[in-house]
């Protein structure tokens, strides 16, 4: 039996002029993302213009023309006045022939409707839209079409405003970096110049990596292999200082160390360790790294002299009075990047020693390594 197959339409027209209108739509959002500026602009204006059907389009900031895209360029000249009136009147309004004023035969613009772009309640630009007439509708849908971008921009904005908070959770974090610690670290390296002077050298080196990776100015994740090799530079200067004293156990499941995480997550960690661990005659730190299904686990453990819980807990919520590295702010930016699911976990008690857990999911939409 031959089975014949009839092609149908998906859908209706409406339907397909939606999914088209959606389509336009994600096309012009990843550069408006980015926010408003020139680049931004002449991504996105074509984009703009086919979503409104009409001869030509602009973006501008308060001050001047951003992009044009369409017929019509002579009309851009026009722009930064447009935009300077729709400022003045703070909504959209519609400039008509008299003040478009074209006498070029071939000009199909005899109209230009002008919407301010808000931004946190502050007009940062306006999108124009020339055309032959401005029908109510195409009023009505250049003033959706200018929400729509200013709703693209706010987020570009608090995209920004997370960016910052967490570079300056980042400069606070290098800022706990014990300052003995580079100087305890340098100390232990000058010993060495007379008595081995190739070990002195390898030290230096390995401290000029760390200090290079610590307070490296570009990206807000790395992966689990840069985190533990920066953690590996940091405890070889530390057993260079106290030796025997200092024993270090590392089990690290190959497969996890392409996972991307925030930056300095593990290395502050390791640092409370060996402050806190190292007590007495010799202190023990036990880093493992291992596969869990969809997650990277990774804990820290030493075995000092412990912890009151409920110091812990304040330490977790930000307390400034808590003698720990950084342990709040690592615990909120794994919290900001991967959701409260992935906080820090803290086993401790007074005796007791510390272990300190981090889960990360393998994968995570927008973090790159």
């Amino acid at each position: 039996m031959r089975l014949h197959w009839r092609r149908t339409p998906l859908g209706t027209e409406a339907d397909r002029a939606t999914f088209r209108t959606l389509h336009t739509a994600s096309l012009a959002s990843p550069a408006l993302r980015r926010g408003l500026t020139g680049a931004s602009a002449e991504q996105s204006i074509r984009h703009l213009r086919t979503l409104l059907g009409t001869p030509a389009a602009a973006l501008t900031d308060t001050v001047s023309l951003l992009a044009w895209d369409g017929s019509s360029r002579h009309h851009a000249e026009q722009s930064a006045g447009l935009a300077t009136l729709a400022i003045e009147h703070g909504a959209t309004r519609v400039a008509d022939r008299r003040e478009i004023g074209c006498a070029r035969p071939d000009c199909g613009v005899r109209a230009a409707i002008v919407s301010p772009l808000v931004v946190e309640e502050r007009i940062v630009g306006t999108l124009q839209v020339f055309t032959g007439a401005a029908t109510a509708n195409l009023v009505r849908a250049a003033d959706e079409v200018s929400r729509w971008v200013s709703s693209q921009l706010e987020l570009a904005e608090l995209d920004a405003s997370r960016n910052r908070l967490i570079e300056a959770e980042v400069r606070a974090l290098r800022a706990q970096i014990s300052p003995h610690f580079i100087y305890n670290s340098l100390g232990a390296i000058a010993s060495f110049v007379r008595t081995d002077p190739d070990r002195a050298r390898e030290l230096l080196l390995e401290f000029a990596d760390f200090t290079r990776y610590s307070f490296r100015r570009h990206g807000e994740f790395t992966t689990l292999a840069e985190e533990l090799r920066s953690v590996e530079r940091y405890l070889l200067l530390e057993q260079a200082r106290f030796g025997d004293r200092l024993q270090v156990t590392l089990r690290i499941a190959p497969e996890v160390l392409p996972v991307a995480v925030p930056f300095l997550c593990i290395q502050p960690l390791v640092e409370n360790a060996v402050r806190h661990g190292l007590t007495g005659e010799e202190g023990h730190i036990t880093i493992v790294a291992r596969d869990q299904d969809s997650e990277a686990v990774i804990e820290v453990e030493d075995n000092g002299v412990g912890e009151d819980p409920e110091k812990v807990r304040r330490a977790l919520a930000g307390d400034s009075d808590v003698d720990s590295v950084g342990l709040g702010n690592v615990d909120a930016r794994l919290r900001a990047t991967f959701g409260d699911d992935y906080g820090l976990i803290v086993e401790t008690a007074p005796g007791a020693g510390t272990k300190v857990i981090v889960r990360v999911p393998k994968f995570a939409p927008g973090v790159h390594g």
